[in-house]
C-alpha cells in the first residue's frame, strides 16, 4: 500500500485529487494522512468528499475516512468501469477541481463516461471552466484524449448553480507531448461573462483587459457572454495557445479591475520564454506520467502545487521527472 504525507509540499486538496485518481488507474491502494493538516480548516472538505466518490463510481472502489473534516483517508480501487449519472458538489465546490481527479479515472475506464456536474465554474482558487475547455482539453486532445466538456449554466460563489456535461471515451494508450516553442502569432483570445448583473458588466471587463494588452500588435477577441438572471458573478478568462490569465469577480468590486487582473495574469506569463503556462503544466503531469514516449514543456516557474503534483506521481509510476534550469525551467520526462 502506498502511504502519502497529507502535509507536504502545498499540502491542500491537490495531493488528494491525484492520489485517488491514480491509485483508480493503477489499482494500487493508497493512505493519505495529516489531510491539509497546515490549512485554517484541516481535513476533507466537502469537495474532496464529492471528488473521491467520483472515483469510488468509477472504480467500484472503496473509500474509509470519507468524512468530512478527517485527517485520514484510505482508498482501496476495483475494477475501472464507465459511469453514466449526475454529480450535485452542491453550492460553489469547482467543477474543475473534481474533473481533475474524475478524468485521468474515466480515460482508462471500460466504457464511455457521460456526467453531468452541478456546481461552481467560476469560484477563487480553481482553474475556471474556460481555461478547461479552451486550454487544458486542446492538449490532452494533442496527447490522443477524447474529453468533450459542454458548459450550461455557469455558477458561481457563493451560491454556485452551474451546470456541465463531460463525455469521457477510454483512451488506453496516451502518447507523449512536447511543447517546443513559443505561441507566437495569432489573436488572444477569451471570454467576459456575467450573470445577474448590468449587460455592460462583462463589456467593461473585455474593454479593461483589451486597454492593458494594446502593446501586442494583434488581434484581440473577447467573447462577450450574459447568462442571465439564474445566479449572480462575473468573471474573464484570456489565452494564446498555451497560456491564459483570468480572473473572477466579487461583490463591489469594479468590472474594471477584474478585466485588468485577468489581463496583467496572462501577460505575465506570455511576455516569458516559455511554451506553457504553470496552471497547465500542473494539471498535466499526471496524463504525462502515463502517457507513451517523450513528454516536454518549460515554465516561467516551478509552483509549490507543480513539484507536489510531481512528488504525488512518482509514488504511484516508475517515472521520473528532469528539470533543467535556464531563463525557464524546462520539465522533461523520458520514453521511449
Amino acid at each position: 500500500m502506498i502511504e502519502i504525507d497529507g502535509s507536504v509540499g502545498e499540502g491542500g486538496g491537490q495531493i488528494i485529487r491525484t492520489a485517488i485518481a491514480l491509485a483508480a488507474v493503477t489499482g494500487k491502494e493508497v493512505e493519505i494522512k495529516n489531510i491539509r493538516a497546515d490549512r485554517p480548516k484541516p481535513g476533507l472538505s466537502a469537495q474532496h468528499l464529492h471528488a473521491a466518490k467520483a472515483v469510488e463510481k468509477l472504480s467500484g472502489g472503496v473509500t474509509e475516512g470519507l468524512e468530512l473534516r478527517s485527517s485520514r483517508l484510505k482508498f482501496s480501487p476495483a475494477e475501472l468501469k464507465g459511469f453514466v449519472g449526475e454529480i450535485d458538489i452542491g453550492t460553489a465546490g469547482s467543477v474543475t477541481l473534481l474533473l481533475q481527479a474524475l478524468i485521468p479515472v474515466a480515460l482508462f475506464a471500460d466504457r464511455e463516461t457521460i456526467v453531468r456536474i452541478k456546481g461552481g465554474t467560476d469560484v477563487k482558487w480553481s482553474p475556471p471552466i474556460d481555461f478547461y475547455t479552451n486550454v487544458f482539453l486542446k492538449a490532452i486532445r494533442e496527447m490522443g484524449c477524447a474529453v468533450q466538456i459542454s458548459l450550461k449554466r455557469r455558477g458561481y460563489y457563493p451560491k454556485g448553480g452551474g451546470l456541465v456535461e463531460v463525455r469521457i471515451a477510454p483512451s488506453h494508450h496516451m502518447k507523449g507531448i512536447v511543447f517546443t516553442e513559443r505561441e507566437r502569432g495569432g489573436p488572444i483570445k477569451g471570454v467576459s461573462h456575467s450573470c445577474g448583473l448590468p449587460s455592460h458588466v462583462a463589456k467593461r471587463q473585455a474593454k479593461a483587459a483589451e486597454r492593458r494588452l494594446h502593446e501586442y500588435d494583434t488581434a484581440i477577441e473577447i467573447e462577450i457572454e450574459d447568462g442571465g438572471e439564474r445566479t449572480t458573478g462575473c468573471g474573464i478568462t484570456l489565452w494564446r495557445g498555451y497560456k491564459s490569465g483570468s480572473a473572477v469577480g466579487a461583490r463591489g468590486r469594479r468590472a474594471e479591475l477584474v478585466g485588468e487582473e485577468a489581463a496583467r495574469a496572462f501577460l505575465k506569463v506570455s511576455k516569458s520564454a516559455s511554451t506553457v503556462d504553470v496552471r497547465l503544466a500542473d494539471q498535466l503531469i499526471p496524463y504525462i506520467a502515463l502517457a507513451d514516449g517523450k513528454s516536454e514543456m518549460s515554465v516561467r516557474d516551478v509552483t509549490g502545487h507543480l513539484e507536489t503534483n510531481m512528488y504525488v506521481t512518482k509514488k504511484f509510476l516508475d517515472v521520473e521527472f528532469e528539470i533543467e534550469k535556464g531563463e525557464v525551467f524546462v520539465i522533461r520526462k523520458g520514453g521511449a
